[in-house]
């Protein structure tokens, strides 16, 4: 059982949204996450970079609840013990993630899918008889306009191009109106022009939301020009901005070097 943190209040600066320390996970004897500590402020725009296997998805099972670590600290704004939270009581805190693969509903249009994603919980049979309220509708129309995709608002979502259903994820997300957003991969399997749309959507959405985003594409990395976590067997490696982090000998040996 992991240990839990102590009561809300640990976090003493206000600008500090989520804390982890410690926090270590073991699946049969191995250890994907090793005494992992992390730390990110309110708006911060983060990428985490790694080899396969350093604990980057684990982190983020964490993160979201669906992996309980065998000991360590993971507290959120005001110093709520996530840790004590299913992943449906993270998920209501404001805490947004998105796999590799866009999970959206192909039968459904563009615009559908974020009455879906606002409404969160209704049926599609519900969803079809409902009415959004105003605020809701405002915040979809804003959405569309802010993925790109307000003039395929009645295209099925079965029909986009795999940047597209990307993006429409990314809006998903953010009609939910979260406060973190994890971004797992985004670019996997985008063209060249997708990866850098992409990129300009991510730094739209600096400052507004806090944003960490596990990813390969070091090229997509530098554009984003965020600070950078190297995991590496469990374990931060390395951290600062990406100038650094790319000259860094430690990192060029167990993973720039390779990729």
């Amino acid at each position: 059982m992991a240990e839990h943190a102590p009561a809300a209040g640990r976090l003493l600066d206000p600008h500090i949204l989520l804390y982890l320390d410690g926090v270590t996970v073991s699946f049969d004897g191995f250890k994907a996450l090793d005494s992992l500590s992390l730390v990110l402020e309110e708006g911060e725009l983060r990428t985490v970079i790694g080899p396969n296997g350093a604990g980057k998805t684990t982190m983020m099972d964490v993160i979201t609840g669906k992996t309980r670590p065998d000991a360590g600290v993971v507290l959120f704004k005001g110093g709520v013990d996530l840790l004590r939270l299913d992943e449906t009581g993270i998920a209501r805190l404001g805490i947004g993630r998105k796999f590799q693969r866009p999970a959206v509903f192909d039968r459904l249009t563009v615009q559908e899918n974020l009455e879906l994603a606002t409404q969160g919980g209704w049926s599609v049979r519900r969803l079809i008889a409902g009415r959004l309220d105003a605020q809701s509708a405002e915040r979809i129309e804003h959405t569309l306009e802010t993925i790109g995709l307000a003039e395929l608002r009645h295209e099925e979502a079965g029909r986009l191009a795999h940047g597209q259903r990307q993006w429409l994820e990314i809006g998903m997300l953010l009609v939910q109106q979260p406060r973190l957003v994890l971004l797992d991969e985004p670019v996997a399997g985008m063209s060249d022009a997708e990866t850098a749309k992409t990129a300009e959507l991510i730094l739209r959405l600096k400052g507004r939301h806090t944003i960490l985003v596990v990813e390969h594409d070091m090229h997509f990395v530098r554009t984003l020009g965020a600070k950078v976590t190297v995991l590496h067997e469990g374990k931060v490696l390395a951290e600062g901005p990406v100038e650094a982090i790319q000259s860094d000998p430690a990192v060029v040996e167990v993973y720039l070097g390779r990729s």
